[in-house]
């Protein structure tokens, strides 16, 4: 062992140690913002450094859409309108997002960088989009299938590039080899064996993809002119127009949203997936 060697191997528990405390640092950077806002969602003044008046529901009731405990159900159509364009969204991303990450991954073919590039082309800010369907689509870009596609396509790229990597990290050609060889036929070696081993990579894209879409605001505040107001132009109102303490509410509700999100696809990932197909 030469003496660099040596002085490496002196020196590693305390590298370990300082990367350690680097992770938990920058984690606590990250948090320590969302936990505090959090907390004051629920206080009954802001005044000071820190919240103060512990314990109240005030806020929630106000930005909830509770006047004089009169319930107000646009707030809830809002949100429900807000998760199911951005499910829609995320299923359009599984049903052609996941394919071309296969083929771009598995084939050698004409103007494949080509299409590599066209897949994350959508990786623009959402108002460029906004515009470029106005133009294209005027009379269906403010529409529920408008937003819907809009989403897909803003947030494809995260699809396409999350689960192409999962694909690079399986030898496809061996697999499917095998698969075949077994006497199974190429759409239900897809389904059946493929996909299931790309189920990490799978629920990472769309919990990437309905949580950006879920609180997308740029598109839709461009295309957005009627019908139930998306989550994300909730959001804008609340935070622009309405106190920090009640702003702290709204954007409690986004997490709790997102989390829930999360913890659902997670569980699902957890839990495995199967696909079946009636072809031998």
């Amino acid at each position: 062992m030469t003496r660099w060697q040596r002085m490496i191997r002196r020196f590693d528990p305390v590298g370990r140690r300082l990367v350690t405390a680097v992770v938990y640092a920058f984690l606590a950077f990250l948090t320590i913002p969302i936990v505090y806002t959090f907390v004051a969602s629920f206080a009954s003044s802001a005044d000071g450094v820190l919240p103060s008046g512990f314990a109240t529901l005030e806020n929630w009731r106000v930005v909830m859409g509770y006047a004089d405990y009169g319930v107000q159900t646009t707030v809830g159509r809002s949100l429900l309108f807000s998760a199911g364009i951005a499910t829609g969204g995320t299923v359009v991303n599984l049903l052609v997002g996941v394919p071309i990450a296969y083929a771009l991954t598995r084939y050698e073919f004409f103007a494949r960088d080509w299409l590599n590039a066209l897949a994350i082309l959508p990786l623009v800010p959402g108002i460029v989009l906004g515009i470029a369907f106005l133009r294209a689509y005027p009379e269906n870009a403010s529409t529920s299938f408008g937003l819907v596609v809009g989403y897909a396509l803003l947030k494809s790229p995260y699809m396409v590039l999350t689960v192409q990597s999962s694909f690079q990290s399986m030898d496809l050609r061996r697999i499917e080899e095998s698969a075949r060889s077994l006497g199974a036929s190429w759409p239900r070696t897809f389904l059946t064996v493929i996909l299931p081993n790309a189920k990490n990579g799978i629920v990472a894209g769309s919990i990437i993809t309905w949580t950006l879409a879920a609180a997308e605001f740029n598109f839709t505040y461009m295309v957005y002119s009627q019908g139930p107001r998306p989550f994300s132009l909730f959001l804008f109102e609340n935070i622009n127009n309405a106190p920090f303490l009640q702003s702290a509410a709204a954007i409690s509700i986004y997490f709790l949203i997102v989390v829930s999100a999360i913890v659902v696809l997670q569980f699902l990932g957890n839990r495995g997936f199967t696909t079946t197909t009636t072809n031998p």
